[in-house]
C-alpha cells in the first residue's frame, strides 16, 4: 500500500462518511493530520453547531503530544480555537493537514477554520474539493496569503460524492430514499439491527418530513419516531390515494407532529429535508424525485416481500460502511 496524499485523504473521507447527513445542515467533512510522517489524528465534523473537522483534528493532534494538557477538557469550538492560538508554540509548523472540503472562511456558530489555520501555520494543507458556498468559501485564498502551501483536488471525485447530499439541500428541497433489506432482498417487517435502527432514528431526527407508503402503514402499523435516540419526531407524509387508516396505528398517536395523507407529491416541496422510507415498489414510483439513496443490508435471509425484480435503475456507489452488522451503501443515479 502506497502511503501518499491519496492514502491520507481517503482516511479523512471515510471518517466523514460516518457522520453523513447527521451534520445537517452542514456538510460532512473529515480531517487528518500528519507530522513528520506520523499519523496524529483522524477526525470529522459530527453535528451542526459543534467543532468542525479541522478543529477536532487539531485538538486530537496536539493532545497526541501533550496528553495532559488542559485542552482535553475543552469542548466548545471557540475555546479550542483560543487555546490553540495561544499555546501552539509552532507545534503545527511541520504538520500536513488533509481536509475533504476547503476550510471555512466564515464566522457563524463556530469560528472560521481558515483563520485558525492561518495562525497555526501548518507546513501544507491538502484539500479534496473547493467550497462553492458563497458564504463559507475563501479559505484557500486566506491560507495562500499567509504563504501556506496548498494542494487541491486530491481524490476529487470521492470528495464530490461526499458533499453531494450537502449540495442537494442548497436552495431547494432535498429528498433521499432509505430502504432496508435482507441478503435475499426481503424488505418487510423488522430488518435492521438495533444499532442500524438507532442510525435510522438519528436520520429521522434531522429531517423535516418522513414519507412512507400507505400499504406499509396498514401492514406494519409503525410508530415512525426517534425513540432509540430520544430525538425530534418528523412530520409524516403517507403516500396513498386511499385516505382511510386505522387511527389506532401508533404513528397517529405520536405528539408534536403533523400527519399528511395524500398522493400529491408537490406537498413535499413545503419541506426542506425529506426522507422516504419504503420498498422497491415505492422507489419505482418516486425515483425521478430523489437526490440519493441509502441502502441498508442486513446479513440475514428471511421470507418476505421482494419487489427488486420489478425496477430497473442504474446506480453509482458513492460509499459503503458498516454500522454494527448492517452494511450501509450510499448510492446516486447514473
Amino acid at each position: 500500500m502506497k502511503i501518499d496524499d491519496n492514502f491520507y485523504m481517503k482516511l479523512a473521507i471515510d471518517e466523514a462518511w460516518k457522520y453523513q447527513l447527521l451534520t445537517y445542515p452542514n456538510p460532512a467533512v473529515g480531517c487528518v493530520i500528519v507530522k513528520d510522517g506520523k499519523l496524529l489524528a483522524i477526525e470529522a465534523h459530527k453535528e451542526a453547531g459543534q467543532a468542525h473537522a479541522e478543529v477536532n483534528a487539531l485538538k486530537a493532534a496536539f493532545l497526541n503530544y501533550n496528553p495532559n494538557s488542559v485542552l482535553k477538557t475543552k469542548q466548545n469550538s471557540e475555546d479550542i480555537h483560543d487555546f490553540l492560538i495561544k499555546n501552539h508554540n509552532n507545534f503545527f509548523n511541520d504538520c500536513e493537514i488533509y481536509v475533504t472540503l476547503e476550510p471555512c472562511n466564515h464566522i457563524g456558530k463556530t469560528p472560521a477554520c481558515a483563520n485558525l489555520l492561518k495562525e497555526l501555520k501548518p507546513k501544507r494543507v491538502i484539500i479534496s474539493v473547493k467550497d462553492t458556498n458563497n458564504i463559507a468559501s475563501g479559505g484557500i485564498e486566506t491560507l495562500l496569503n499567509e504563504n501556506i502551501k496548498i494542494t487541491v483536488g486530491v481524490l476529487e471525485n470521492e470528495g464530490n460524492n461526499l458533499i453531494l447530499p450537502f449540495l442537494s439541500w442548497q436552495n431547494k428541497t432535498s429528498i433521499f430514499f432509505k430502504i432496508a433489506q435482507t441478503l435475499n432482498g426481503a424488505t418487510n417487517g423488522k430488518i435492521s439491527s438495533n444499532r442500524g435502527l438507532a442510525y435510522v432514528h438519528a436520520l429521522r431526527d434531522k429531517i423535516d418530513l418522513l414519507v412512507i407508503g400507505g400499504n406499509t402503514i396498514r401492514i406494519d402499523k409503525p410508530t415512525l419516531d426517534t425513540r432509540y435516540i430520544q430525538g425530534n419526531n418528523p412530520d409524516i407524509f403517507i403516500y396513498s390515494k386511499n385516505k382511510i387508516f386505522d387511527k389506532n396505528i401508533p404513528l397517529f398517536k405520536t405528539a408534536n407532529r403533523k400527519v399528511i395523507i395524500s398522493d400529491d407529491l408537490f406537498k413535499l416541496l413545503d419541506y426542506k429535508f425529506v426522507m422516504i422510507e419504503g420498498t422497491y415498489n415505492l422507489l419505482e414510483k418516486l425515483k425521478q424525485r430523489i437526490d440519493f439513496i441509502i441502502l441498508i443490508i442486513s446479513p440475514k435471509i428471511k421470507n418476505g416481500d421482494n419487489a427488486s425484480n420489478e425496477i430497473n435503475m442504474d446506480f453509482e456507489i458513492m460509499h459503503e460502511n458498516y454500522i454494527g452488522e448492517d452494511k450501509i451503501v450510499f448510492l446516486k443515479r447514473k
